[in-house]
């Protein structure tokens, strides 16, 4: 097997295409026929950049990607991923702060006195130990910042700071104007190679909160469900991203630390990139800022024991306030098996919002109130999820039956040959228009990376899709979907009795020093960047105006970015003119014309891969 990896990557090798080598010092991995042109280079310390340039604004989206997430959280400390993404926003020895030798003995007093919490049992003596934790707290603020992360992004002309965990991530979010790369990499590379857990015991409330609004959260209950049905011997099914209350109640800075330690480390990270730069300066930039980060030769690997064949329903029932529905699941790959290409494609033959069995036999013929189906790709198996809701005096078995009745079309092939290519020409232009932003560019940078599929993958997953028969997708059907290894999560309304909110701690108002500013933050402020000139739009010159012969007008724009079109009439009448417009609209979906029904309309448009 080893043998085989290693000709493998020496083939892959051979096939990388060095597009303008001659021109960089830098040796990219490019692959021909990419629609992204990506340009993926790996530092000397593991650290991978992915690279795609697109100079429609002068913005740059970026992702700073870590390969863990609430499947690494250890057993007795779950929800440790999602709370140290909230605490990768306090700063650092040089932000955050503006005396951290002051600081830094209280917060080690801080973590001393957590550990002592949650390794103690006596209701009355944990009582003190957190007092003791909370008068620590408020004298540590007294030489904290807060918010001061916030403030470096909006000196940068940063916008959309965010973060998400996930079960195989958690990710970074910037977007930040492409004058300012050099100030973004600084202050990045510091928090990733510096950052101090501060604010600790402030954040648990935050995170406590999240953890109560999740327990009324009808979605994610049946979610969680699933997962714990499909994947009941591996970390998708046996814990939560948000851990459990006991955990969240006993947190561990010193198992925070470690985490921290063992993988947020550069071999196990990404940045990924979409938006005005150039790719050399960008390296250059990088391995400048992010070049001294120490990798981990022994990065720990996930041990799960093989789930066994689901040879029965398995079947539940969920409580909330929410209308009932039902939820069919059925366990799949990993978003990089050789199967998963068809699976999506099957996915979209079964429902795709426009012509898909359930979208024509279910939801066009309101034979239910509503319904979808789809993936969700996780990096260790992934899952198929069919949901539906009942009409009125409509039973939550008669849905599934409804539900089911449409995969047996597939597994029998009981399909229009036709929407197979329909379904890939849709994919097509649904690829084509999510790369005309660069969040949606990045992304699939992301994908790629956590999932551990080779971005050759990525661009040549069109062409394996074109290969697809329809014999094939009966052979996934009846390999991935059969008659009974399914979840069936029935939600039904009622009072969950397990919704118990967690109290959130008392905490003293801590100081806030609004008024003060790290030296750290201070030098970005002071720095200067070459002015972004602006470009306005001329709509006599950047615009083709013609008219028809019967005077009408014509505003038209050429697309030199990729192969769409998009149509408008407009009219000088609205809602206010007639008020029955909107209903009428509305309506229309369900009408046909003297020659097509509406099924057939909205099957010839989505052959043509028209959205209208």
């Amino acid at each position: 097997m080893k043998s085989k990896l290693i000709l493998r990557s020496i083939i892959a090798l051979l096939l990388i295409s060095f597009v303008g080598c001659n021109k960089s010092k830098y040796n990219y991995e490019e692959f021909p026929n990419d629609p992204l042109n990506a340009k993926i280079y790996t530092l000397q310390n593991g650290l991978k950049v992915y690279m795609t340039v697109n100079k429609e604004t002068p913005r740059i989206q970026t992702y700073i990607a870590v390969k863990v997430g609430g499947k690494n959280d250890p057993k007795e400390t779950t929800g440790l991923a999602h709370y140290f993404e909230h605490l990768m926003f306090k700063g650092t020895k040089q932000y955050g702060t503006f005396n951290y030798a002051a600081e830094e003995p209280l917060l080690q007093a801080i973590e001393d006195q957590f550990e002592i919490y949650r390794n103690t049992e006596d209701e009355s003596e944990r009582n003190r130990i957190y007092q003791t934790i909370d008068s620590l707290s408020f004298e540590a603020s007294k030489f904290a910042i807060p918010n001061e992360y916030d403030k470096l992004m909006t000196a940068i002309g940063a916008k959309g700071t965010n973060a998400y965990t996930g079960f195989d991530q958690t990710v970074y979010v910037e977007d930040i104007p492409s004058n300012q790369i050099e100030n973004w990499a600084r202050i990045q590379a510091d928090r990733f190679n510096n950052n101090i857990i501060r604010g600790f015991h402030t954040e648990l409330e935050t995170v406590y909160e999240e953890k109560n609004m999740s327990l009324t959260n009808d979605f994610r209950k049946v979610y969680e469900k699933v997962l714990a049905s499909l994947y009941p011997h591996h970390p998708y099914g046996t814990q939560t991203v948000l851990g459990t209350q006991e955990h969240l109640k006993n947190p561990s800075i010193v198992n925070i630390k470690e985490y921290y330690k063992t993988w947020y480390v550069p071999n196990n990270m990404a940045i990924c990139l979409s938006g005005d730069f150039e790719p050399d300066e960008m390296v250059n930039i990088i391995e400048k800022y992010f070049g001294n980060l120490q990798p981990n030769p022994n990065l720990p690997t996930l041990e799960s024991e093989a789930e066994p064949a689901i040879t029965s329903p398995i079947i539940h029932t969920v409580l909330g306030l929410d209308a009932e529905n039902i939820s069919l699941a059925w366990r799949l790959p990993a978003l990089n098996h050789p199967d998963y290409v068809g699976l999506e494609v099957l996915s979209y033959l079964l429902y795709n919002g426009e012509a898909g069995l359930i979208d024509l036999n279910l939801n066009q013929q309101q034979k239910v109130l509503g319904s979808f189906a789809g993936t969700i790709d996780m990096a260790d198996g992934s899952v198929f999820l069919m949901q539906a809701r009942p009409k009125e005096g409509q039973s939550l078995d008669e849905i599934k039956t409804l539900l089911l009745e449409q995969v047996e079309l597939l597994r029998k092939g009981d399909f229009d040959e036709k929407m197979l290519k329909a379904v890939i020409n849709n994919l097509k232009l649904e690829q084509m228009y999510s790369f005309e932003d660069n969040r949606n560019r990045a992304d699939y940078f992301v994908s790629s990376f956590i999932n551990d599929l080779e971005w050759k993958e990525v661009v040549s997953r069109f062409s394996a899709m074109e290969k697809l028969t329809v014999d094939e997708i009966k052979d996934l059907t009846n390999k991935y979907f059969k008659d009974n290894n399914y979840a069936v999560i029935y939600k039904r309304t009622g009072t969950d009795p397990d919704e118990i909110k967690m109290p959130k701690p008392e905490i003293t108002p801590i100081v806030m020093n609004r008024d003060s500013t790290s030296d750290f933050l201070k030098e970005i402020q002071a720095s200067e960047v070459t002015p972004i000139e602006p470009v306005f739009l001329d709509f006599n010159t950047d615009l083709t105006h013609l008219s028809t012969s019967q005077k009408l007008p014509i505003i038209y724009k050429q697309n030199v970015t990729n192969d769409l079109f998009q149509l408008f009439f407009v009219f000088d009448f609205g809602k206010n003119h007639i008020k029955e417009l909107g209903t009428a609209f509305d309506y229309l979906d369900f009408l046909g014309t003297s020659d097509l029904s509406a099924e057939d309309i909205k099957k010839a448009f989505y052959q043509l891969a028209c959205s209208y």
